[in-house]
């Protein structure tokens, strides 16, 4: 099968992966110094709306919503979502190195496990093509059978 990705789309795909990964970690460290927050307690949720690490993470996690549109309006969903999986390991890498979060061998073997199954959805078409199906109105084309969707 002949993959449809683009120079331009791999960076699609790239700004994808790092918007989410470094807005999460962006989002944790300012949550650190918010402290505990409670849906109950709607103003301590506002209150971290203040801090400069939340307000950059959340623009980074909407750098991450319009990339993320971007990609699911060429590829397919099954396609778009594990190829971000790469993700894991930057979100990992951040977590231990900038916020100094201890990682056990269990998570890091999970995370690899995880992203070895991208390998496999990789090797498949980005975009998986369907021969249009008619409207319920619309006569069905001469040798199709409208029932069952097959030919005659």
């Amino acid at each position: 099968m002949k993959h449809t990705l683009t120079p331009k789309r791999y960076l699609i795909l790239l700004a994808v992966l790092l918007t989410a990964s470094v807005g999460d970690t962006l989002l944790f460290h300012g949550m650190k110094q918010v402290g505990p927050v409670s849906l109950a307690h709607l103003g301590l949720l506002l209150h971290a709306l203040r801090n400069p690490w939340v307000v950059v993470g959340i623009l980074c996690l909407l750098g991450f919503f319009a990339s993320y549109l971007t990609a699911l309006s060429w590829a397919d969903l099954t396609f778009v979502l594990p190829s971000t999986a790469f993700g894991y390991i930057v979100v990992a890498l951040l977590a231990k190195y900038w916020q100094h979060e201890p990682i056990t061998i269990y998570r890091w073997v999970g995370i690899l496990l995880i992203v070895c199954g991208v390998g496999f959805v990789a090797n498949g078409p980005s975009l998986t093509l369907h021969e249009p199906q008619p409207m319920p109105d619309e006569p069905a084309p001469a040798g199709h059978d409208a029932v069952t969707g097959g030919t005659r």
